[in-house]
């Protein structure tokens, strides 16, 4: 696999400045069909941090042969919050059945339409396995079979969690005064879906402990969720480090 004309595209998919992604188009042998996989940083909702944390991730996957779809989101200084974020990251979904199919069809590109694996990490892991359950893990093109959400926050009603500074920010409220909000936006409520959601969690998390997704994995099988659990040494920034195990498994449960 070549590496050198590997590309990056900017597209919008809304008209706010941070409605937009960057497509990562791998070096491929024509005819080649490659996978196709869309990420979702984390970075507590915050502007703090942006898509460009997921570059170095997105550049590696596309090295190794996939198209990734990096989608940046409105977050919360910047009009996003609950439930405007998670309505972007399903536009920047949806965007797979329009320009991003345009943008293939120019680069030559063929991409496997039926296996789309959708990773997110920490706050981007709670936004990707909700999106891709209010999406029936589909678009009109696509099919999501894949969801691996990394040191995520997938459930925001369990106490110690939904008074945590961050969430309450995202939410707008607090717990007391609107449960069903935390409830609407919490991936361990979200419908069930035919996909693989493949848990992955550093055990050396402080920021969101693997004790969140054991409880996560728990609740879901007994709601009939395909789900599985990966824990890997590792503080929370691992997955973004190309050396780390966290990495490795993610690569692993792409099958890349």
């Amino acid at each position: 696999m070549g590496t050198s004309t590997m590309k990056r595209r900017k597209i919008a998919y809304g008209e706010h400045a941070s409605q937009f992604g960057h497509l990562y188009l791998p070096d491929v042998e024509a005819g080649e069909c490659v996978p196709l996989v869309v990420m979702i940083h984390g970075g507590s909702w915050s502007t703090e941090f942006g898509l460009t944390i997921a570059g170095a991730v997105s550049r590696d996957l596309a090295k190794r042969g996939a198209v990734v779809w990096n989608i940046e989101y409105r977050r919360v200084e910047e009009g996003g919050g609950w439930p405007q974020t998670g309505q972007d990251v399903l536009a920047a979904l949806r965007l797979l059945d329009g320009p991003i199919t345009e943008e293939l069809a120019l680069a030559g590109i063929t991409v496997d339409r039926q296996h789309v694996a959708v990773v997110g990490h920490s706050a981007g892991g709670q936004l990707a396995v909700w999106a891709v359950a209010n999406l029936g893990a589909r678009t009109e093109r696509y099919r999501i079979t894949t969801v691996i959400p990394q040191s995520a926050v997938l459930d925001l009603t369990i106490p110690g969690l939904h008074d945590k500074p961050s969430v309450v920010r995202f939410l707008g409220t607090s717990y007391d005064e609107a449960p069903q909000r935390f409830a609407a936006a919490s991936p361990a409520q979200a419908p069930v879906v035919d996909a693989l959601i493949a848990v992955v969690h550093t055990t050396e998390d402080r920021a969101v402990p693997v004790e969140l997704s054991r409880h996560y994995v728990e609740v879901m099988r007994e709601r009939g969720q395909r789900v599985t659990l990966a824990e890997v040494p590792g503080d929370h920034a691992a997955f973004l480090d190309l050396s780390s195990r966290a990495h490795r498994q993610t690569l692993r449960e792409l099958g890349l």
